[in-house]
């Protein structure tokens, strides 16, 4: 944790599940920033903003305001996702762009508004929170899993547009026990009813600090997470 003094980061979806877990082990050493639609409690010492990352303007008045309460940043953890199980032969064409929304342009939003000032800095990080679905198709779930396969692929993009200035993290976890399911678009699974186990949050978020803590030199590009029993 040493390496990740001095600096500022900025969480979005830091408001629940993953990014919460984020927040709240980065806050207890650095300024921080969380962007969510409902940020909740967070200590006294975290910049709270409500924010809809599928909105232009609203991510121009984030980016305002963490600049006037943080100054520049130089990590950024796209966590904000939002799950969808349906088929795509019935499926609901409007909810499908809600998960397209979200899931990828939100983290291109954030990108455009923040990246530039860390390559004007000279350094940065920037961590996706992606999952195992980017890379296993699964009945239901395409629509999701495209998002976060497309995410990768914006991922690797970024790595190569900002070397050797800004590291490139992608950290996809299997199944997790957070609210996540509870808030699917539409969809019936649970970590239960999956039947493998679940992380949890806190451990995710750890594979997170693992990665912003490598000396400068070191890039983890990608950490993929999942319980044990978890075949995918």
């Amino acid at each position: 944790m040493h390496l990740i003094n001095n600096r500022k980061a900025l969480i979005s979806g830091g408001g629940s599940g993953i990014g919460r877990a984020i927040a709240e082990k980065l806050s207890a050493s650095i300024p921080l920033a969380v962007a969510d639609l409902q940020p909740g409690n967070l200590p006294a010492t975290v910049v709270a903003v409500p924010c809809d990352v599928t909105s232009g303007p609203e991510v121009d008045r984030l980016f305002d305001r963490v600049q006037a309460e943080l100054g520049q940043i130089d990590i950024l953890v796209c966590s904000a996702g939002r799950g969808i199980q349906e088929k795509l032969t019935e499926g609901d064409p409007e909810k499908w762009r809600q998960i397209i929304e979200i899931n990828l342009l939100g983290a291109l939003r954030l990108v455009r508004a923040f990246v530039p000032g860390m390559m004007a800095a000279g350094r940065g990080d920037v961590v996706f929170i992606s999952s195992v679905a980017a890379g296993q198709a699964y009945a239901y779930g395409g629509v999701y899993a495209a998002t976060k396969a497309a995410l990768e692929t914006v991922a690797e993009t970024l790595r190569q547009e900002t070397l050797p200035h800004v590291r490139v993290t992608v950290v996809a976890p299997g199944v997790t026990d957070t609210a996540f399911f509870q808030h699917t678009v539409s969809g019936f699974h649970t970590p239960a009813s999956i039947g493998y186990g679940a992380l949890s949050a806190e451990e995710v978020a750890d594979a997170v600090l693992y990665a912003l803590s490598q000396p400068p030199e070191v890039s983890l590009n990608h950490i993929t997470i999942r319980p044990t029993a978890q075949p995918f």
